[in-house]
């Protein structure tokens, strides 16, 4: 099975960060691609993770739930049980909650994410199974049944 669209179009921003005018401007656009231009601007004030999920599924022609919240996502598309490569995971966190795509497991079994807003920036990090809410992925395309890589990344300290 090839790659899942919205994974390549989220690889593409690795690195992106509020605290520069390149990446604010990226936020922007992933605000934008989420049919939420009313939060152009907010990079650095609102939490953009589940900003940044939609964006990459519109970008791969999946209708997002259009939302700023990551509970958002809770009830997007169909439930799995358990993780798949490129599946959408909500998480619980103090404040709010965090919502990215799981690219990976770390030996230890915590959750690789790829997502939006984690320390202000686009990146890979790990996430304890402990914190999940959901697992879901998008309606009318077949589940990614691979197995999940394994790998390593920092555990991640700051979603908001």
């Amino acid at each position: 099975m090839s790659e899942p669209k919205w994974l390549i179009e989220a690889r593409k921003e690795i690195g992106v960060s509020e605290h520069t005018s390149e990446g604010s401007k990226a936020v922007d656009q992933m605000w934008i691609d989420s049919k939420l231009r009313g939060l152009v601007g907010t990079a650095r004030k609102v939490p953009w993770c589940a900003g940044f999920v939609n964006a990459m599924l519109e970008r791969a022609d999946i209708k997002s739930p259009r939302k700023d919240a990551s509970s958002s996502y809770d009830t997007f598309g169909q439930k799995l049980t358990e993780p798949k490569y490129g599946c959408i995971v909500r998480f619980s966190r103090s404040g709010g909650g965090h919502v990215g795509f799981c690219v990976g497991k770390t030996e230890n079994g915590s959750l690789l994410i790829l997502g939006g807003n984690q320390s202000d920036a686009v990146n890979i990090k790990a996430f304890g199974t402990d914190r999940v809410v959901a697992y879901r992925w998008p309606d009318g395309v077949e589940v990614d049944n691979r197995p999940l890589p394994i790998g390593d990344a920092a555990l991640s300290v700051k979603e908001s």
